[in-house]
């Protein structure tokens, strides 16, 4: 199955640690096979992830915390 990210949004978020981040929210879309008429078509799959600028994971919960995966760092929406 192909996957693609569609930006839905980026804001400032505070570490933690002191430091200020960037995270992006993404909708991950895949392919709609039941189109074939040349072109691509994407479908929603339901699925929002959260990325730092760099690529790194962002662990976002439905009470609204989030946690950078790869160092534990807990995030706070500015």
């Amino acid at each position: 199955m192909n996957l693609k990210l569609h930006l839905l949004e980026s804001f400032s978020a505070q570490g933690a640690d002191g430091a200020t981040y960037k995270v992006r929210a993404y909708e991950r879309m895949s392919e709609d096979p039941s189109v074939s008429d040349g072109q691509e078509h994407w479908q929603s799959t339901g699925v929002i992830e959260y990325r730092l600028d760099d690529g790194s994971l962002v662990d976002a919960h439905a009470d609204g915390s989030m946690r950078i995966v790869r160092s534990g760092v807990s995030l706070t929406r500015r």
